[in-house]
C-alpha cells in the first residue's frame, strides 16, 4: 500500500502543477518556489510531518519535501547552534541533494553538450 500512497501523492502534486501551469498566468519557476516555500510553512505549523508518514516518498521527493529538508534543517540547527544555525541549518540539511542535483546537471551538461535554440 506505501507505493500506492506514494504513486497518488506524487502524481496528485505533478497533476497540481502542470493545472496550475495550464490554467493560470504562473511561471514554472514561480510554482516551484511556491511548493517549496509550501514546505516550509507545512512544516513550520506541524502538518507535513503526519503527511509525510503517510505518503513516504511521494511526499518527500517533490519539491514540497525540499522544502520540509529545509525547515527541519534549520530547526535542529537553531536548536544546536543558536541564531547563526538559521542560516546555516538548512543547507547543511539538504547538502546531499543540492550536491547530486549540481553533479548530474553537469555529467548531463557534458554528454549532451547544450547549445542555444537560435
Amino acid at each position: 500500500m506505501q507505493y500506492f500512497y506514494a504513486f497518488i501523492t506524487g502524481g496528485t502534486i505533478c497533476a497540481l502543477s502542470q493545472i496550475l501551469i495550464d490554467k493560470t498566468r504562473l511561471t514554472p519557476a514561480r510554482i516551484l518556489t511556491s511548493y517549496v516555500v509550501l514546505g516550509v510553512v507545512l512544516t513550520a505549523i506541524g502538518i507535513y510531518e503526519p503527511f509525510k508518514q503517510w505518503a513516504g516518498a511521494g511526499a518527500t521527493v517533490p519539491l514540497l519535501g525540499f522544502g520540509c529538508t529545509l525547515a527541519e534543517g534549520v530547526r535542529q540547527a537553531v536548536a544546536q547552534q543558536g541564531l547563526l544555525g538559521a542560516f546555516t541549518g538548512g543547507v547543511r540539511a539538504a547538502a546531499g541533494g543540492i550536491s547530486a542535483a549540481v553533479f548530474f546537471g553537469l555529467c548531463t551538461a557534458i554528454l549532451f553538450q547544450p547549445a542555444d535554440k537560435s
